[in-house]
């Protein structure tokens, strides 16, 4: 049986760390810091839901260019500086090309994405759901939506954030239930007659037999819609 070794704490925490290059790292993390809050000034971007994924692809590259340097006596500062630098430029000449073409705009940064149409989920040609439901149902519960039917219109923006636009509420239709409870009572089979919403795709028909099958997607799980107005 081979024997337990022991830890070197020092060894894990400080390894050949001596005092100097302690305040060494602290002087460079604070000063690759502070470069990057400069970069992302000069990028003119006010928050992080801002960002596309062009955006974000940067920031990783900004990551990755200033963090060894933090910490690595072998990496000097000025590389860095003029990666950054580099960086800037290219992400300056690509934010120039897509502000003159609106192909190269859609190739970079992608569409808006339509979430919702008319009370129920945007199904692709097969029947199938081209969202991760949790994701927009907790997005839409922070907007004080309380089922599918609310919502006229839902549109994933490139930056991540979603928009809505919201039936009136004499136009409110009956429609899917997106808060927890609701929406875990679905079931393959009914017990009484009345108006069921797809957990697929959001349609509502009305059921009256033990099993059904959605005439839009093909899914055979409901529960029972809700059409309740919006709270503002």
């Amino acid at each position: 049986m081979l024997a337990r070794m022991p830890i070197d704490l020092a060894a894990v925490f400080l390894n050949d760390l001596d005092l100097s290059f302690a305040f060494e790292i602290v002087f460079r993390t604070v000063l690759m810091f502070c470069m990057i809050l400069a970069f992302l000034r000069l990028s003119g971007k006010k928050g992080i839901r801002q960002l596309s994924i062009f955006e974000v692809a940067i920031i990783i590259g900004l990551g990755s260019a200033a963090g060894d340097p933090m910490f690595n006596e072998d990496h000097a500062i000025v590389p860095a500086m003029l990666v950054f630098g580099s960086i800037l430029l290219f992400y300056r000449a690509v934010t120039w090309l897509a502000s003159r073409s609106e192909r190269f705009e859609s190739l970079l940064e992608g569409d808006p994405v339509y979430v919702i149409e008319n009370g129920e989920f945007v199904t692709s040609e097969h029947g199938e759901a081209t969202y991760a439901k949790d994701e927009f149902f907790s997005e839409m519960r922070q907007q004080s939506i309380e089922h599918v039917g609310q919502v006229r219109v839902a549109i994933l923006e490139t930056s991540g954030s979603m928009s809505f636009y919201y039936f009136a509420d004499d136009e409110v239709k009956p429609g899917l239930p997106i808060l927890p409870k609701p929406y875990q009572a679905r079931s393959r089979t009914v017990t009484e007659a009345g108006d069921f919403a797809c957990t697929c795709c959001g349609r509502v028909a009305h059921i009256d037999t033990a099993a059904h099958v959605c005439a839009r997607c093909g899914s055979e799980e409901w529960v029972k819609a809700l059409d309740s107005v919006r709270l503002s």
